[in-house]
């Protein structure tokens, strides 16, 4: 590696949708040089260390609860569960993997950024890109979350700059991301061509290795419309095949692509054997046609968004079996892979490639300069994060296929939406929208049972409004068909309910049927097909998100403040120090297994 200081290396990488043209692979590449007294010739074959990790949403502190655990397979069969992650750690573990292997290289999959805690959403996510920085990732690929915020704030991640509205947050301008964001099938409708790079050069002492970066082709199904906004998402598979084309007429014939989409392994235990034989092994879900597709010039995929951990070989097109990764999420874990590059052929020798995940302990040293950016935000931080909004009497969870915490946001939006307009009869939260639940046990100074801001923001993190529509009987019992058909059949995501909905979900059948019509009641009485029913949600569902295309046909839309405020004020509406809110039952969706 040379010895010049990262930041006076610093690399700057076009955003594309302004740019004349497409930034050449050769001036995106690192320049990593042969050591000067280096006197023997190199061996044909060369270990390149592939460190790989994905979905870290903004974490930088050690996630809590379950979001903040790992489950390990052990010897015997049984299981426990590790605590883990915290960017602090995670310095210390990918600094300590990096030694004895001066050939390595270190990539992300997406969503590094996004539905973040209040100590980086506060600031746009610019402390988080300041760690990754520090965590020297060379590459990373895009995630839907990265575009929550619309290109233009991704390109000022990328290049650098102070945000637009907020200005600068310290005497120092945000130099932005010192790694390239790739962006292979995101496409700027105005140029026609990618947002950013589509693809990166890694190269040291004539090894190459070129990194393909795609995001999932249903990105705009899963993130707000403002933020897509004249773009289009192109397939996976597709955009992949063709760059690997473009870097091989380069003379490039390693290849990994880092694809931000992924898979559901037949074991939560992020060592399980994925390749073991038996019935009811390996993983499922979209990234296994996307493994069988990809040209089998890419050596390996590095995957997320399903924030799964898995280490698989699954064959590409010509049979020959190839390594799929994905380490979880909220930085819990990180993948070390092996890739053998023969310097005859250029390529990866891929019955060499060896791969496993490594758990983010909290037991090693934490990495002094991540711990010293951490500090210096949550200083700017603290006079907002800190504040009480509210008081609970036990943890409120956001697992589950009814969730506590999914319920509290519901009944904290329905409350709002009958302060906007008294006629608001329910409310509606897409689970994937409550991003963590409420702890008991005190995070900081605050006492046990106290409910702080930060912990509301990591709850909900989007600045979604709250939005009111009518829509009919018919929409609605239609809508809550679509939790479990169309777009979401094989997926289903469950929308969490308000008080006062109540419907049974029988799992026992397929499709739609699981949604039992007769059963859905509002506040007892049964749905009216014909009747208006004024319902409240966020701009993503009223949008028709998730695959909600009954919500999006809402009628007399009415905007109101953001979905945070809303749960703010419930809380601080219904709970005090001496009557804290008790966690809901979760029994409003009735289960037949």
């Amino acid at each position: 590696m040379s010895s010049v200081p990262r930041r006076t290396r610093r690399r700057t990488y076009a955003f594309l949708a302004s740019a004349a043209g497409l930034t050449t692979a050769a001036a995106l590449a690192t320049a990593l040089p042969a050591d000067a007294h280096e006197s023997h010739r190199p061996s044909r074959y060369q270990d390149v260390q592939l460190l790989s990790f994905n979905d870290l949403h903004g974490n930088l502190e050690p996630p809590s609860g379950s979001s903040g655990r790992v489950t390990e397979l052990q010897p015997d069969g049984t299981t426990k569960t590790i605590d883990a992650g915290g960017v602090e750690y995670l310095a210390t573990h990918l600094r300590q993997a990096r030694k004895g292997h001066p050939y390595s290289v270190t990539a992300a999959g997406g969503d590094l950024v996004g539905a973040s805690p209040l100590l980086s959403g506060l600031f746009h996510d610019e402390p988080t890109v300041e760690a990754l920085n520090k965590l020297d990732l060379d590459v990373t690929s895009v995630g839907n979350h990265e575009f929550d915020e619309g290109a233009r704030e991704l390109a000022r991640l990328q290049n650098g700059g102070c945000h637009p509205k907020d200005g600068c947050y310290t005497d120092q301008e945000f130099e932005g991301a010192d790694f390239p964001y790739l962006a292979a099938n995101v496409q700027d409708d105005k140029t026609g061509k990618p947002v950013l790079s589509p693809y990166w050069v890694w190269e040291k002492n004539g090894v190459k290795i070129g990194f393909i970066g795609v995001t999932l082709e249903g990105t705009p199904g899963v993130v707000s419309a403002e933020g897509v906004k004249g773009l289009t998402f192109k397939d996976e598979t597709e955009t992949i095949n063709k760059y690997a084309k473009v870097l091989q007429r380069q003379g490039v014939q390693s290849i990994v692509a880092l694809i931000h989409e992924g898979g559901y392994p037949a074991s939560g235990s992020y060592n399980y054997d994925c390749d073991s034989p038996g019935a009811g092994d390996g993983i499922s879900g979209p990234i296994v046609d996307i493994a069988k597709n990809v040209t089998p010039a890419v050596d390996a995929l590095v995957t997320g968004h399903t924030h799964q951990a898995y280490v698989c070989t699954v064959p590409d097109p010509s049979g020959r079996p190839r390594m799929v990764t994905s380490a979880s999420s909220f930085g819990r874990l990180y993948t070390d892979t092996t890739l053998t590059y023969d310097r005859r052929t250029g390529d990866i020798v891929r019955t060499a490639v060896d791969s496993a995940n490594h758990v983010v302990t909290r037991d090693v040293p934490k990495a002094q300069d991540i711990t010293d950016l951490i500090g210096k935000w949550n200083t700017l931080a603290a006079p907002i994060g800190n504040r009480p909004i509210g008081y609970i009497s036990g943890d409120i969870g956001n697992t589950g296929t009814e969730s506590p915490m999914g319920d509290l946001v519901a009944d904290a939006q329905l409350a709002y939406g009958r302060e906007l307009d008294p006629r608001t009869s329910l409310a509606l939260m897409n689970p994937g929208g409550v991003r963590a639940g409420l702890t008991y046990a005190a995070k900081g100074a605050e006492g046990d049972g106290v409910v702080t801001y930060a912990e509301g923001f990591t709850v909900q993190p989007f600045s979604n409004t709250v939005n009111l529509v009518d829509l009919t009987g018919a929409q609605l019992v239609q809508a809550l068909k679509e939790q479990v058909s169309g777009p979401n059949e094989a997926a289903p995501r469950i929308l969490q309910p308000s008080s006062g909905l109540t419907y049974t979900l029988d799992l026992t059948k397929s499709g739609a049927d699981r949604v039992v019509t007769d059963s859905i009641r509002l506040n007892g009485a049964p749905i009216d097909p014909a009747a208006t029913y004024r319902v409240a949600m966020n701009a993503f569902l009223a949008g028709g998100g998730d695959g909600f295309a009954s919500l999006g046909q809402g009628k007399n839309p009415l905007v109101g403040a953001d979905d945070l405020a809303a749960l703010v004020k419930y809380l601080t509406a219904n709970s005090t120090p001496s009557a804290p809110l008790a966690p809901p039952a979760a029994n409003r969706i009735t289960i037949v297994k």
